[in-house]
């Protein structure tokens, strides 16, 4: 019961970051912390906030779609869709977490849960995921992300390398 609270919490804390970053960032440019609303009607364009480095600026942005804004343009459903598809696969992943993950599984699923369920709220509080952190070369840009997206892929990429990892040293338990 412990180990499970504590997961609960780490999850929850990750939730709590990216969803205090995106109510401040509109709380900057609208003056207001809006709980419900449709995107467009909160903040109706994309909007440089400020410029950070050569290589970096703080914007705001919404994105209907998946990661790298692809499915953007699916129609009025999409925003359903995702809400639905997100719900199902953080519903597994929880279920995998608490029933079945082995250690070196636990903090890549909390991470990827604490974002995926930040973004879930976005989804649900406006129909787009709120993104502000833009990287790019000259006029290159990477398309724009949030601290749920980092926590998301930083927890693939641990999930992959924890995975290899394991596998490697199993096989060497194996040949020796």
């Amino acid at each position: 019961m412990k180990k499970l609270l504590k997961t609960v919490a780490k999850i929850f804390g990750i939730v709590l970051l990216d969803q205090m970053a995106k109510c401040f960032l509109l709380f900057l440019i609208t003056g207001s912390a809006f709980v419900w609303g449709a995107s467009w009607t909160v903040v109706p364009m994309p909007y440089l906030m400020r410029h950070v480095t050569n290589f970096f600026n703080i914007v705001f942005t919404w994105n209907p779609g998946t990661a790298f804004s692809m499915f953007r343009n699916l129609g009025d459903s999409m925003p359903m869709i995702m809400i639905i598809a997100t719900g199902v696969i953080i519903a597994f992943l929880i279920y995998y977490l608490i029933r079945r993950a082995r250690d070196y599984e636990r903090t890549p699923l909390i991470l990827i849960i604490g974002g995926a369920l930040g973004n879930l709220i976005d989804r649900i509080r406006f129909g787009a995921v709120i993104d502000f952190l833009d990287f790019h070369i000259g006029g290159a840009h990477w398309p724009a992300f949030n601290f749920a997206d980092c926590f998301i892929t930083i927890g693939v990429c641990l999930y992959i390398l924890n995975w290899y990892l394991a596998r490697r040293k199993c096989l060497k338990n194996l040949k020796g």
